[in-house]
């Protein structure tokens, strides 16, 4: 193109056209609270996932928190997690207690994939699916449960707090606020079979996402990345275990640990709710995603 053609009426009127859609769609992404990028957002408390506490009423750690080396953590995309073996306390087989292992792992800010997930690391690990590939509802204890009415219209009956455990918990029987629908919360169970020992591991895994849920990596951006908020966080809560023989036993084992920690995981992470009243973080009004339907999409 010439400097003559770059003088030429028709290319400035073009130039200014575009430029003043630039400016105006801009405006409009302003004026309409559209977010495309995310910034981190931490808990008020400022704890992290290793703090969760080492007994509950019902499981007790064995051995010491797994730490990854400097090249896996680098691969696992986050500092903040945490891997830990709990065993049952008061097994029904006193000579054979059923162990779990928790991994956790929080991220923040803009994040392009799900990382880390069995379907994909234990393959990559040698272990053989086994054939199981099926939901798993995690069932709670609601008898603490109190409705939280300070929400907005299309999250009213969705929304609850509990008073976690004082004796073993990090609150100290503070109430937190739950993810929305707790009552639906579900699992992707999968099992795997390690061809060298002939033994099984059953691993299930879903996300917690700027104050909702789902059970399949596929469903976190629409959780996470809702163009109404500007902060965006998802966490991953992963079981894995070989002291099961079929999916329902491993259903009420991974139930019974997140049963005793959730109210302490949920002090680990923002309280969306707090988010969208624009309460936290301190220095903003936040606007929390929107209503759903649960899975394939997520759990809002």
């Amino acid at each position: 193109m010439t400097r003559n053609a770059l003088r030429e009426p028709a290319f400035l009127v073009a130039v200014g056209l575009l430029s003043a859609g630039a400016v105006g769609l801009f405006f409009a992404i302003e004026a309409a609270h559209i977010y495309l990028t995310k910034k981190p957002i931490y808990p008020r408390s400022g704890l992290k996932l290793n703090a969760l506490p080492t007994e509950t009423a019902g499981w007790i750690r064995v051995g010491t928190d797994h730490v990854e080396s400097v090249e896996i953590v680098d691969e696992l995309g986050t500092t903040n997690y945490l891997t830990r073996t709990y065993m049952e306390k008061n097994p029904s087989d006193q000579r054979a207690p059923r162990t779990v292992q928790l991994h956790i792992a929080y991220y923040t800010g803009m994040i392009d994939t799900v990382p880390h997930v069995p379907d994909r690391c234990f393959v990559g690990a040698g272990l053989r699916p086994g054939g199981l590939d099926e939901r798993v509802p995690i069932t709670l204890d609601d008898s603490t449960w109190l409705e939280r009415r300070d929400v907005r219209d299309d999250w009213k009956g969705s929304v609850f707090t509990m008073r976690p455990s004082s004796e073993y918990g990090i609150t100290g029987g503070a109430r937190v606020t739950l993810p929305r629908n707790p009552d639906k919360i579900t699992m992707r169970a999968m099992n795997f079979i390690d061809d060298r020992t002939g033994q099984t591991l059953y691993a299930g895994y879903f996300f917690i996402a700027n104050g909702g849920t789902v059970a399949r990596a596929e469903g976190v951006r629409l959780l996470a990345f809702d163009l109404s908020d500007d902060y965006a966080y998802y966490m991953k809560v992963q079981f894995t275990s070989q002291s099961v023989t079929s999916v329902e036993d491993f259903g009420q084992l991974a139930s019974s640990l997140f049963n005793d920690l959730i109210g302490d995981i949920m002090f680990c992470i923002p309280d969306w709710v707090e988010v969208d009243l624009g309460l936290w973080p301190a220095n903003k009004p936040q606007h929390a995603a929107s209503a759903g339907e649960d899975d394939p999409g997520p759990n809002r």
